[in-house]
């Protein structure tokens, strides 16, 4: 039997093409199959428009994983595990698969679920996580503001539809980072406003990207729809 592939979970920074390391770039160059995460077929991947600047997609096999966003189990059970196939089909062929993803592949990543089931269906394969900067650490640099300092507390949360746990986790620390904050902007403005917090909290979009927004006084996000690719700092 021929000496299996690596599998790469491959951090390509926050949108910044100048953002992605050294040793990410290597891997790129060095990596025969290139995979990327799409939500759909036919859209285009974040994290892949920063890969393509890097190499030549044409020298490489260049596979796209759709992730669905649905909430059915079953759907999604089946896709991931055709998404493991997938995968399994290259480094069993001995070929080496960097898995891209924008920010950091450990910190809320579609990697991290392919790792843990590739790591049960095939507890053979090396699997090996390059660390990118993460959208949390550009944001802070963008506002030129500090997560934490001295014995101060940080917390990264995914925001969401529940007045009481976004109060409870402001209160709770110095500085908190809410991902995925779009969907619930209106509610957080509420909250942030009932703690007299509001000229305490900064939103970013697409952070360091070209297509980066920041809005300093988020009054004004109330009733706007935004980018999925949208957090927003909260620092007292």
């Amino acid at each position: 039997m021929s000496e299996l592939g690596i599998l790469y979970g491959l951090g390509v920074g926050p949108g910044d093409p100048e953002l992605i390391t050294v040793k990410a770039f290597r891997i790129l160059r060095e990596s025969p199959v290139i995979a990327y995460p799409r939500k759909k077929k036919g859209a285009k991947s974040y994290a892949l428009t920063i890969t393509e600047l890097y190499v030549n997609t044409e020298e490489k096999e260049m596979i796209g994983l759709t992730f669905p966003m649905t909430r059915d189990r079953e759907a999604l059970e089946m896709q991931w595990n055709k998404t493991v196939d997938t995968v399994w089909t290259h480094i069993e062929q001995g070929k080496n698969v960097a898995f891209v993803t924008e920010g950091d592949p450990m910190i809320y990543s579609t990697f991290i679920h392919l790792m843990r089931l590739m790591q049960e269906r095939h507890p053979e394969v090396e699997i090996r996580s390059i660390p990118g900067i993460s959208s949390v650490n550009a944001s802070a640099s963008r506002l030129g503001i500090p997560l934490a300092d001295g014995d101060e507390q940080i917390a990264i949360v995914p925001a969401m539809d529940d007045y009481d746990a976004m109060r409870h986790a402001i209160e709770s620390h110095h500085c908190v980072v809410l991902i995925k904050v779009a969907k619930v902007i209106d509610l957080m403005i509420r909250v942030l406003g009932d703690l007299g917090l509001l000229d305490k909290a900064s939103v970013l979009t697409k952070v360091t990207s070209s297509e980066e927004m920041i809005w300093r006084d988020i009054r004004v996000l109330e009733g706007r729809e935004l980018e999925y690719l949208t957090l927003m700092v909260v620092r007292k």
